[in-house]
């Protein structure tokens, strides 16, 4: 369970934070708490003095003659005579855990074990074992196992038998992993060794010597003989997602409850027997998959949720019956839900909302837990770590039906309570006067109190608010008075009536315990000071007295009472300094009241809410408390409940049913809500069966009103028609829509309305395979199918009875997962200019695949169905491009860097035509015959290799693009640039110099791309160098717009020379011939580099500042060398 209170952990929900305030749990040192000198302490009384509820200190002579209490209050002080005795465990300083054990029951046991948990590696190195047969007065140190260090790690106790221990320890090397078992309140041990590390041990509810061991790895083991032998349960089990068997639900009482992680990686619900639990034996409770961590074994319900895409359904098991899915406002899309509790045959939960952040909207369910309805809107909630929820909301334990909770509107929290169960919910009253007596200026409506519902995270310290079950009517909490609550403030208050009648008892907050059934009320201020003293009250608070319960100030780090509700022995923990032991006070009450109480020293007091109603939950209750006069101990035998008397019904009695709202503008009543139809049939209704439509009311349940007033008595009975099916979904069981060939598929049909029982189901599966059910959904037999050949297929379900027919359609696409992508983009791009990026996929037969382009620093990526992208770069420079493709079953990506010029010159090349007999072409191939050509250049004519990029095209026959970059060194201002490299590419490449083996030791030549261009040789003569010289300068002279204009046949531009060759096949797309991983053999140069080449250096020395007839001559300028140049300049006019 999951209560805002408390609760054992065992049934604990599972995002809720829940601290135990119980005799056995964990606590940590609190931050600052100190430690010192070791040493013991003898037995010391305390000084006792008294106090009225104001904290100043009361019993003097002029008090005691003018006030009657003050007087009573001197004479219990007298006779209080309260003895404290402390004990320090020696050598614990290092220690800054602590487990305690009180077997209470009238033993005089106590165990406390404490050890050094070291937070960086998460493990325990040190613990001591100690234990106490006089209620705490002294402590001997246990040795397990003599002159062996053994380090306990926790200990567990049987909750039917708390004599029974069982210890969890280790060797100091955790070699040995092994368990103490003690049957005797820890007086003896018997060692047993185990083969796993427990993590955590359950003691099963009922039957003592059962127990559950779960490790950290997942492996779940069961014990019947106390812990003796153990026997491998399941394998990939959920963490606190495992739970015994409820007794009076579960008919086996061996039976387990867990979730387990499948072969798939998916998350079952399942059961087993702890004598049989093998994969065959283990019976799947739940049909598919559930959501991790999502399991709730509690009373008589059992919760999971299964998430699909972004909506989550929630379903719950009433008794062990099947599980329904739970029915909240058909709008409330719920974010997080999180069980309050289960008791009293109801479901009382919180739910987030769509719109809510950090609150939460309270439920009620009807008995069975499907239908729900809200009671209280944005109920404060705080996010804890680790996902862990506070949502506060506290019940009022001893008195059923009366709850707390913080609403939290426009930042505003106030605290609210309710004495039916959520029917109404009002303010709390604020006091009259304050602690010393004066008026307080809070009036209502504008002011009220308000209280802090918080939980400690130590358990060995109290909350914000404290009840108890055997002291009815009693609270007390932490707060302040005024318009909302205010985090800082935590001023004590104190009721005796249940909430009706507020009284301040101190300015700060304290810890709190609660002894004798509420009889003896023990405070310690909450401080990080030490301290020396507390206070007590025997008048609920009305009067107390201050006790030092050591003589030297000590850091309190946590309080604990014997347990049972009739104790009046508590025990300190605290640490006198920094580096000290850990020092335990025991404060005993026993000796202080003289005797038991009788029926004269109680008197009785009638339950009411703010409004002075007497009737609550259908009845009137009475009960009785220690008169005010009675100096006595209630003890084991008290009760508090006095009588009951049933009431008849009226308005408060009842609810808005589900579907329904309350409109309090309207006359206080319940309205269906805009998509609820009171009329309609529910779901399960069937031909035959009959229904009565809700009157938009149902009675409280636990309520126990007779007569009077029934809202639900006007409800009609309809008989079940024949519904047509509606709401018809067909799914795959894993959710996955996209398989590989192959792959065995199970369907799933669901139908949410609509009779299922005379409806036929044809279902057709889109590959041929057709077929026709008969009351498919409410059977178990699956549709199971193999799809063979990859493709979209349309699988459809219809659906059809006498009353009406519906369809649901979903498509499969079978492909096989994507091995790699390569991305084609040229290296070298123009600004502004188009580019074409392409993306080869293998396998080629992948189907349905969608590229992601992801274009330089963007975060925003383009779509296309297609392998290519058409874009333009705006900015010069080196831009990423990453190509992801997509095909539901994979995604594969590569990145490619395209650098962008303003101007830069091609220069198309051509190969010898024995080098297309081993073109593979694939992206490395044509990368490495590219980088071979940029090598030879470079060295055949001296230019910088970084200035030359070699793009080897797709397709055959086998083409590239010489790329020659601009220089970063720019020509002076008013001089004339000539590039000397294009005409020493262009003379290396006529000479026939460039060129490289391949395989079988054939020679590939690199030629230009049009060797008919009129090129006549490469080195002119000094007229035909002249005349080129003459046309060049006439063509700067004129203008880049006559350029434009009247471009020779000659002079191609990019746009008019695509940059990338593509061999089309059929269809749009662009494939090129299927890639293969192997590379050719290395290719090398054996060309001699020519004396004509050798001369042209590198630099500077490519660009002339004077143009002279002898630079002119030299570099050339035939129209056979300038049909070979695409000019790529911009243009601006």
């Amino acid at each position: 369970m999951a209560p805002p209170r408390p609760e054992p952990a065992v049934s604990a929900a599972a995002n809720l934070c829940i601290f135990l305030l119980t005799a056995s749990a964990v606590w940590t040192a609190l931050p600052g708490a100190v430690r010192g000198d070791s040493g013991s302490l003898s037995r010391r009384g305390g000084e006792d003095r008294a106090l009225d509820a104001g904290g100043g200190e009361r019993g003097s002579t002029a008090d005691a003659g003018s006030s009657p209490r003050f007087r009573r209050a001197t004479s219990w002080d007298k006779q209080m005579s309260l003895l404290s005795s402390s004990f320090v465990l020696k050598g614990d300083a290092t220690h800054n855990q602590a487990m305690v054990h009180w077997t209470g029951e009238n033993s005089s046991v106590i165990l406390i074990l404490t050890k050094y948990y070291h937070a960086d590696s998460t493990k325990v190195l040190e613990s001591s074992l100690w234990r106490s047969t006089d209620y705490g007065t002294t402590y001997t140190k246990l040795n397990l196992i003599p002159g062996t260090t053994i380090v306990v790690t926790s200990f567990y106790i049987c909750p039917t038998n708390k004599k029974k221990v069982v210890m969890v320890g280790s060797s100091i090397n955790e070699r040995d992993q092994m368990l103490f078992i003690s049957t005797d309140e820890g007086s003896s041990f018997q060692r047993q060794t185990v083969a796993f590390t427990p993590e955590t041990i359950v003691f099963h509810p009922k039957q003592e010597d059962k127990l559950l061991a779960y490790c950290k790895d997942g492996r779940l083991f069961a014990s019947t003989d106390l812990g003796h032998k153990w026997t491998l349960l399941q394998e990939r089990v959920t963490k606190d997602k495992i739970f015994w068997s409820v007794s009076g639900v579960d008919l086996d009482p061996d039976l387990v409850h867990m979730e387990m992680q499948d072969s798939s990686g998916g998350y079952l619900y399942v059961t087993c027997l702890i004598q049989n639990c093998s994969d065959k034996m283990v019976t799947a409770q739940f049909l598919g998959k559930i959501d991790h961590n999502s399991l709730l074994v509690q009373d008589d319900y059992i919760f999971v949720k299964v998430t699909t895409g972004n909506r989550t359904k929630h379903y719950v098991s009433y008794r062990r019956n099947e599980f329904i899915q739970m029915r909240f406002p058909k709008y409330a899309l719920p974010k997080d839900v999180q069980i309050v509790s289960t008791d009293e045959s109801q479901v009382f939960l919180a739910l987030q909302e769509w719109y809510q952040s950090d609150t939460y909207n309270l439920y009620q369910s009807d008995s069975e837990g499907v239908y729900y309805s809200m009671i209280l809107e944005n109920v404060r909630s705080t996010r804890q770590p680790e996902e862990n929820v506070l949502i506060d909301i506290l019940e009022v334990r001893g008195v059923k039906g009366v709850f707390l909770a913080n609403q939290k509107i426009d930042g505003k929290v106030t605290t609210l309570i309710t004495y039916n169960k959520g029917r109404t919910w009002e303010p709390l009253a604020p006091p009259t006067t304050d602690m010393n007596g004066k008026p307080v200026s809070c009036k209502v409506p504008d002011c009220h109190l308000h209280l802090h519902l918080r939980w400690a995270d130590n358990p060995y310290v109290s909350g914000t608010v404290h009840t108890k079950d055997s002291a009815p009517g009693l609270i007390m909490g932490a707060g302040n008075l005024g318009s909302k609550l205010v985090e800082y403030k935590e001023e004590m208050y104190i009721t005796s009536d249940c909430g009706k009648t507020w009284r301040q008892v101190f300015e700060e907050e304290h810890h709190i315990l609660y002894l004798d059934h509420g009889g003896v009320i023990v405070a310690i201020k909450d401080t990080s000071i030490p301290l020396k003293i507390l206070k007590f009250s025997i008048d609920e608070g009305r009067t107390w007295n201050i006790h030092n319960f050591t003589s030297t100030s000590v850091f309190v780090d946590g309080l604990l009472s014997e347990p049972g509700d009739e104790t009046l022995v508590m025990t300190v923990f605290g640490h006198i300094s920094y580096r000290s032991d850990w020092e335990l006070v025991k404060v005993d009450f026993r000796q202080s009241f003289p005797r038991q109480c009788t029926e004269l020293d109680y008197e009785s007091w009638q339950l009411t809410d703010l409004q002075g109603e007497k009737c609550i939950m259908g009845q009137e209750r009475t009960f009785r408390k220690r008169k005010e006069s009675a100096f006595c101990i209630k003890g084991k035998s008290y009760t508090s409940a006095l009588t009951t008397k049933p009431c008849q019904c009226t308005d408060k009695d009842f609810i808005c049913d589900y579907g329904f709202e309350w409109s309090y503008m309207e006359g206080d009543r319940c309205f269906p809500d805009f998509w609820y139809d009171p009329e309609s049939p529910p779901e399960n209704c069937h031909l035959g069966q009959n229904y009565e439509s809700s009157t938009g009311y149902r009675k409280v349940i636990s309520n126990t009103c007779e007569g009077g007033l029934n809202k639900q008595q006007s409800a009609k009975q309809h008989s079940c028609p024949l519904l047509p099916p509606k709401g018809l979904k067909v799914g795959i069981k894993g959710q996955m829509l996209a398989v590989a060939p192959g792959d065995d598929i199970t369907f799933i049909v669901h139908q949410e309305q609509g009779d299922t029982s005379s409806t036929k189901y044809q279902v057709d599966l889109g590959d041929g395979v057709r077929t026709i059910y008969q009351n498919l959904t409410v059977t178990d037999e699956p549709i199971q199918h193999r799809y063979e050949k990859p493709g979209m297929y349309k699988v459809t379900v219809k659906a059809e009875n006498i009353a009406g027919h519906d369809e649901a359609t979903m498509y499969i696409q079978v492909t096989d997962p994507l091995q790699e992508v390569h991305l084609e983009a040229v290296p070298i791009a123009r600004r502004n200019h188009e580019v074409n990026l392409t993306a080869i996929v293998l396998p080629t037969k992948a189907n349905l695949t969608v590229f992601y382009w992801w274009l330089g620093d963007s975060l925003k990526p383009k779509l296309t169905l297609q392998n290519s992208l058409l874009t333009r770069f705006p900015d010069s420079g080196e831009v990423s491009v990453t190509v992801q493709a997509s095909n539901s079953r994979s995604m594969v990506q590569d990145t490619k860097i395209v650098r962008v010029y303003d101007n830069f010159q091609v220069i198309p090349l051509s190969f010898s035509r024995n080098l297309d007999r081993f073109n593979p072409n694939i992206p490395e191939w044509r990368d490495d015959i590219g980088l071979v050509v940029t090598k030879l250049l470079a060295k055949t004519t001296g230019v910088p290799q970084d200035s030359l990029v070699t793009v080897v095209n797709p397709g055959l026959p086998t083409t590239a693009d010489l790329y020659v970059l601009p220089l970063d060194t720019k020509p002076a201002k008013g001089s004339i640039f000539v590039d000397k490299r294009i005409p020493a590419v262009v003379q290396a490449v006529n000479d026939k110099n460039i060129s490289f083996m391949v395989r079988g030791g054939l020679r590939v030549l690199v030629m230009l791309a049009d060797p008919n261009a009129g090129y006549h040789g490469a080195a002119g003569g000094p007229g035909v160098w002249a005349l080129a010289v003459i046309f060049l300068i006439s063509i700067i002279g004129t203008g880049s717009f006559i350029l434009y204009k009247f471009k020779s046949p000659w002079l191609r531009t990019e746009d008019a020379y695509p940059p990338l060759f593509f061999r089309k096949l059929p269809g749009n797309r662009n494939i090129y011939a299927q890639m293969h991983n192997e590379k050719e053999q290395e290719m090398t140069s054996p060309v001699n580099h020519s004396e004509d080449t050798q001369h042209i250096i590198q630099g500077e020395e490519f660009i002339d500042d004077d143009l002279d007839s002898q630079t002119l001559g030299n570099a050339g300028g035939s129209p056979a060398f300038r049909s070979l140049i695409r000019t790529t300049t911009n243009h601006c006019y």
